[in-house]
């Protein structure tokens, strides 16, 4: 396809010659790989630059530049179930479509996807990008310092001189002509079927950073404005109940005194020294809820210090949810920029457009049911099944009466559910005694109690870890894999607490990706994913159906997962013109907002 930028630049568009000949390695289907270069800035939907797209049929190359393409009322090339469309990180691609207004391909296959299924728990020393997969299967490819800076090229906006774009243009086209021979190098290790199934996850997915998180825009701007200067007061503000801080900095042998003051047991470190990790606190302040604004302001120091929060001009928060980025599989965004951040108080910006509702639809207890479910153990899915699994374990043990509640035995139902999650994560008794600040006998008393009630769980785990470290690898029921590392003595070799999180932690992400597609598939507007939940938008007069579809995605992707076994979920609704409400940040917003005022 010719593209006219100019009289003297009419070679940038023209129709490459026929590449070598590519034996495709699908041959039910017609293959195209395609990228896109474009400009993007933190907040905003980008702006494609250029496509270059390469048809395996014909063994065409076509370079496309930004006027033609954005003329374009839909891809130049096939995007029906016919044909796969093969990308490296389809997130970026998939942005493009959505600016573009093209609908997207029926298959994708995202590479970037497979490379890390393929690698995932290994060293892959020259990273998970194009440049590190083709490095991986020995495949030439250009510098990271070429690379570098062409982005950097690209990322000034222009405008570009002739030579500029003729340079784009190529690059462009060499990382088609790489993803070529990265198709070949990849395609034996390839499940088609699975494969297609995470390609269809990145679509959603292209569509949800496109959609982004609606955000109070007006209190983030005076936030901002103010933000130094309120962080000082605030860190004042907040420490008056507790005298844990100078100045800024947070001092352990002051929060040491503060807790003697209260009486309050803190877990401690194999050191001795007190557990001062955000999860301990997150953990702790269920337990004690007058630290939440201390754990609030900790957060906010070290993650939202320079409230780096992307949000576009139009006001939603955009941000690169960055699918298969983790081991388990799970979205890993980054914590600054991501509203759903560590700072609970940061939710309290997520505000429904006006005449809009908003949804939040999260698993119940997603970890407890998939370990009963995957396992077979009866007991523990009646324990699941009964609304409150972790009281429900303290009957089962009989440490408390048949009619005890979270109300009538708050104290037994905490150290029933450490036990009962911590077991899920390898925890042995001395980690669980550290956590509940009690003597280690307690912890291998919890954890007999565990024992007896859920022995069929036990025994699976067990064979679970190791089969897969005789295997050396684990894989989910959707085939997300994870390397396992063989034992080279006492210190080195696998994380056995990893491994046996590995299957509520995968399956749970699997689940989650399953839904998104069943919810996709519904019309649900899905404006985030958070771990084992769905933000979604609506109308006002919608939101209850959309919601209620989403809750029925979610169930059956669970079933799906687990073999017919149905997790519950919960939801809750915001309504224009409500915000979205984290009771676990509630105290530090009123100071904010108060400070504010």
């Amino acid at each position: 396809m010719k593209v006219e930028i100019s009289s003297e630049s009419s070679e940038l568009g023209k129709t490459r010659p026929p590449a070598k000949n590519c034996k495709p390695p699908f041959p039910r289907f017609r293959i195209v790989t395609y990228d896109f270069e474009y400009v993007s800035v933190d907040g905003e939907r980008p702006k494609p630059v250029c496509l270059v797209w390469h048809d395996w049929e014909s063994g065409e190359t076509h370079r496309i530049w930004q006027e033609e393409l954005l003329k374009m009322k839909k891809p130049p090339f096939d995007i029906s179930e016919k044909t796969i469309c093969c990308t490296y990180y389809y997130g970026a691609e998939g942005s493009c479509h959505q600016v573009l207004g093209w609908d997207h391909p029926e298959n994708v296959l995202d590479c970037f996807a497979e490379f890390r299924n393929r690698t995932n728990g290994a060293d892959v020393p020259c990273g998970n990008g194009l440049i590190g997969a083709m490095i991986f299967y020995g495949l030439p490819t250009m510098t990271g310092e070429m690379k570098s800076s062409m982005r950097d090229l690209i990322l000034s906006g222009g405008p570009w001189s002739i030579k500029e774009k003729e340079e784009i243009l190529k690059y462009c086209e060499a990382d088609v002509t790489a993803l070529n021979q990265l198709v070949i190098a990849m395609a034996p290790d390839i499940d088609l079927v699975t494969a297609l199934y995470r390609g269809a996850y990145s679509v959603c997915l292209a569509e949800i950073e496109d959609r982004g998180i609606p955000i109070d825009k007006e209190n983030l701007d005076k936030i901002r404005k103010a933000w130094p200067e309120l962080l000082e007061k605030l860190t004042v503000e907040v420490d008056r109940e507790y005298g844990c801080f100078k100045g800024s900095v947070f001092k352990h042998n002051l929060f040491a005194e503060y807790l003697i003051r209260n009486g309050s047991d803190w877990p401690r470190t194999v050191t001795g020294m007190l557990d001062l990790k955000d999860d301990t606190f997150k953990e702790k302040a269920v337990q004690y809820p007058e630290l939440e604004d201390l754990r609030e302001l900790r957060s906010t120091l070290s993650q939202t210090r320079n409230l780096q929060l992307t949000v576009g001009t139009d006001g939603r928060n955009r941000c690169m949810l960055s699918p298969f980025a983790s081991k388990t599989g799970r979205n890993q965004p980054s914590n600054v920029k991501f509203v759903f951040g560590p700072a609970k108080w940061v939710r309290f910006l997520i505000k429904p457009e006006d005449g809009m509702a908003l949804a939040y639809v999260d698993y119940s207890q997603q970890e407890f049911g998939i370990a009963a479910a995957l396992s077979g153990d009866k007991a523990m899915q009646e324990a699941y099944q009964s609304g409150d699994p972790y009281i429900t374990f303290a009957k089962q043990s009989g440490a408390v009466p048949d009619d005890a509640t979270p109300e009538t035995h708050p104290r037994k139902r905490a150290q029933f559910k450490t036990c009962a999650l911590g077991t899920l994560y390898g925890l042995g008794p001395e980690g669980m005694a550290r956590k509940l600040n009690q003597p280690v006998e307690t912890g291998r008393q919890l954890l007999r109690h565990h024992r007896n009630c859920y022995h069929d769980f036990w025994k699976w785990s067990h064979d679970t870890v190791a089969t897969a470290i005789l295997r050396k690898e684990m894989q989910t029921v959707m085939g997300w894999k994870m390397k396992v590392p063989p034992r080279i003595n006492a210190q080195e070799g696998p994380n056995m607490r990893s491994l046996a999180n590995f299957p509520m932690q995968g399956n749970g992400s699997e689940m989650l990706r399953v839904a998104v597609i069943y919810a996709h598939h519904l019309g649900v507007e899905i404006c985030a994913t958070v771990h084992d939940a769905l933000l979604i938008q609506a109308p006002l007069y919608l939101i209850d159906k959309a919601a209620l579809d989403t809750q029925q995605a979610m169930e059956e992707a669970s079933e799906l997962i687990l073999k017919g076994f149905r997790l519950k979920t919960d939801t809750e609704v915001v309504k224009w013109p409500n915000r979205y409400f984290d009771g676990r940040g509630a105290g530090m917003w009123s100071k904010i907002m108060k400070l504010l005022q």
